[in-house]
């Protein structure tokens, strides 16, 4: 496991090796996906996750609001 401290102002440093891991460098946004007891660190998708429905009758409100956040 690797692991970071956090600073008294909530930041913390992601290891070298997370960051190569994943592509990340400066500027980068981070996605943070919570999974019952633990955070997952991830690249976010680079299409805003609404774009990707395919079927048009996944689009209605309802659908809007069950699937907000995934």
């Amino acid at each position: 496991m690797i692991t970071s401290k956090l600073t008294s102002k909530a930041q913390t440093t992601i290891p070298q090796a997370v960051r190569h891991h994943l592509g990340l460098k400066e500027g980068d946004l981070l996605g943070f996906v919570i999974e019952g007891e633990r955070v997952v660190l991830c690249k976010p998708l680079a299409v805003p996750v609404a774009e990707l429905a395919v079927f048009g009758e996944w689009e209605s409100e309802a659908d809007k609001r069950s699937y907000y956040g995934l």
